[in-house]
């Protein structure tokens, strides 16, 4: 078939109940002639076009890649049942956006690795896209399927699936990587030898996972000569400095983030226990105020949004958070475009903000206290008060908004039933503050609780996860708890929460299990209409394996763990003080204060890019 665009288009888009999702040609995407450019690469989200089109390190890579005349990004996402079912009947093959070009057609197949939930998903598009599943049965005329994004950091469970892994900073280590392979004449072995020199990249194929005599893993090792015992994640040294996307593509049709995001600063210095962002993302960099405004200027120009999203993990955190609130709201509101803060701590929340945001969006705010009583926010590391919660929902009920939405999870390590009933306390008084603040009719006070799963690089990678049963019993007696309390509860399935746990900690050998899930009919498993609990336990069952044991798994702090070949640049020696820190409820302060020695320093090229961290090590 020589023009899969115009078959595509004639005999499989009209036929399917949401053709803009693949349509490609959306305001701001980038088409080249494959012909007259010497690395073609398509960048694969695994969910549908809704979510990966509101991932922002895909349009970051879009952006750098697009930048360079002699390359070019394409985009591509799991497609729905009714696509799905389309070109399997027309036997048609998974294509780009762009230029409707087969995925076997690249030179690389970039996925995104944002959700555990998502792997089973990765198989189907390969299947679909005519590349073999597993990376030892491609050939030379196969395209090199690469992975990046949080998962990467535990890429064990995918291992055999992938030709490599970007571990970090993808805009630091992916220029060097395609530069690495413009060279055709290479064999693929050759190619993999080639770009595990580079920083940041994991060959699987050249480690090998080891067992001893009684089963039992004993470590994963390079399998050939000159690679390091451990890979170090790339890092961005300046971010002021590093590209960043103002001519986002607009969608023709709603996608879950429909705005402009502006990226305030990576990292976080706060470190909750339980948070693999605020360990994988360190150190922080911030943009400066006059970069971030030069951004939003463009952004807004190249796009005709009517929204602005300050996005960071805790964008209160930014050092000049008022002032560029203040002044970026003004420039923005003469062009009609209203600003939103959707990620804020408790202890960065003002009224002073508050009024500066309701200024030019009146929507609801989201804190995160995460657990029901101080006891146990100390255990996180959370850092913040009862005290803290309730003088920031005053400032933002005083300051004209009638809804906050208060995020909290179940589960947690040490937690205990006066816990949980301290989340319907803490609930409670929220009410009652928006009454003292002098307002009439009800507030829209909402509580979330998802459940607690433990992650690599975490100080609280160690614990296992409750029960199915146990997060059941949890979940009934926190909704009894605030019934009648005037709060509208929301949680999160039992059923996803294991099978995230399940994967996010495991080794080569959930590869024939997220296989076998796959062949049973796992996919898009984010999706409450597609996930199927029944599917994913036949799944460790076909491999001799039990998911609520795998989920509930414990290791001992000298056993070797499946992700310790690969160096988020925190140590393990920081990561068992903070877990002994928890178990004996003492709180370690911001890092901004004062340098933790959490190794991250011994990533860090230059004087300049270490901020705040002075010390590689510190007992």
């Amino acid at each position: 078939m020589k023009d899969y665009k115009e078959y595509f288009w004639q005999n499989i888009l009209p036929h399917v109940q949401k053709p803009t999702r693949y349509l490609g040609n959306e305001v701001n995407a980038v088409v080249k002639d494959h012909k007259e450019c010497s690395m073609k690469m398509v960048l694969a989200f695994p969910d549908m076009y809704e979510i990966g089109m509101s991932h922002l390190g895909l349009k970051i890579l879009y952006h750098i890649i697009n930048q360079n005349e002699q390359w070019l990004a394409e985009r591509v996402f799991m497609p729905d049942t009714d696509l799905e079912d389309r070109l399997r009947q027309e036997s048609f093959p998974l294509c780009s956006l762009e230029t409707v070009t087969p995925l076997s057609s690249f030179d690389l197949v970039g996925f995104t690795l944002q959700y555990e939930l998502s792997y089973a998903t990765i198989l189907h598009m390969l299947e679909l896209g005519g590349i073999p599943k597993l990376a030892a049965a491609r050939t030379d005329a196969d395209p090199l399927v690469a992975g990046g994004g949080p998962g990467a950091f535990n890429p064990e469970p995918l291992a055999d699936f992938f030709d490599f892994f970007v571990i970090g900073d993808a805009e630091e280590a992916l220029p060097q990587v395609l530069l690495a392979l413009e060279e055709k004449i290479l064999s693929r072995q050759d190619k993999l030898k080639r770009i595990s020199e580079i920083q940041g990249v994991y060959v699987p194929a050249f480690y090998q996972a080891e067992y001893g005599e009684d089963g039992s893993y004993s470590g994963t090792h390079p399998a050939v000569d000159n690679l390091p015992g451990q890979v170090q994640r790339a890092v961005i040294s300046d971010l002021n400095a590093a590209p960043y996307p103002t001519d986002f593509i607009v969608p023709y049709g709603g996608i879950v983030h429909d705005r402009l995001v502006l990226e305030l600063f990576r990292g976080c210095t706060r470190g909750c226990r339980f948070c693999q962002a605020g360990i994988i993302y360190r150190p922080v960099r911030e943009r400066t105020p006059s970069k971030l405004r030069e951004l939003a200027g463009e952004m807004v120009r190249s796009t005709g949004y009517d929204e602005l999203a300050l996005s960071s993990l805790s964008s209160g955190d930014y050092s000049a958070i008022e002032q560029l609130v203040t002044e970026l709201g003004q420039e923005l509101a003469q062009e009609g475009v209203s600003l939103s803060l959707p990620s804020l701590r408790l202890d960065s929340f003002s009224g002073e903000l508050a009024e500066q945001v309701q200024r030019v969006r009146k929507s609801g705010l989201t804190f995160a206290p995460e657990a029901g009583t101080q006891r146990l926010r100390d255990v996180i590391n959370k850092n913040i008060s009862e005290e803290d919660l309730l003088n920031a929902v005053t400032d933002a009920f005083q300051s004209g908004w009638t809804g906050v939405k208060l995020y909290f999870m179940i589960g947690l390590p040490t937690e205990t039933d006066e816990d949980l009933l301290g989340i319907a306390d803490l609930a409670q008084k929220v009410v009652q503050a928006y009454r003292q603040a002098g307002k009439k009719g009800k507030p829209r006070v909402t509580v979330s609780a998802s459940v607690f799963v433990p992650k690599a690089h975490t100080p609280f990678q160690w614990e296992g996860q409750i029960s199915r049963q146990e997060m059941l019993r949890r979940q009934d007696l926190l909704r009894n708890a605030l019934r009648g309390k005037g709060v509208q509860f929301q949680w999160h399935g039992a059923e996803t929460s294991l099978v995230e746990a399940a994967l996010a900690r495991g080794g080569r050998d959930l590869v024939p299990v997220i296989d076998r899930a796959a062949e049973l009919g796992s996919k898009l498993d984010g999706w409450d209409e597609h996930f199927s609990f029944a599917r994913w336990e036949s799944a460790f069952a076909d491999n001799g394996l039990d998911l609520a044991t795998y989920a509930a798994k414990s290791y001992a702090l000298e056993e070797p763990l499946p992700w310790d070949h690969i160096d988020s640049g925190v140590t393990k020696k920081f990561l068992k003080r903070e877990l002994e820190r928890a178990l004996a409820g003492e709180v370690t302060k911001d890092c901004r204060e004062n340098c933790l020695g959490c190794g991250m320093t011994l990533l860090m090229d230059s004087e300049e890019s270490k901020g705040a961290c002075n010390h590689a090590f510190m007992d």
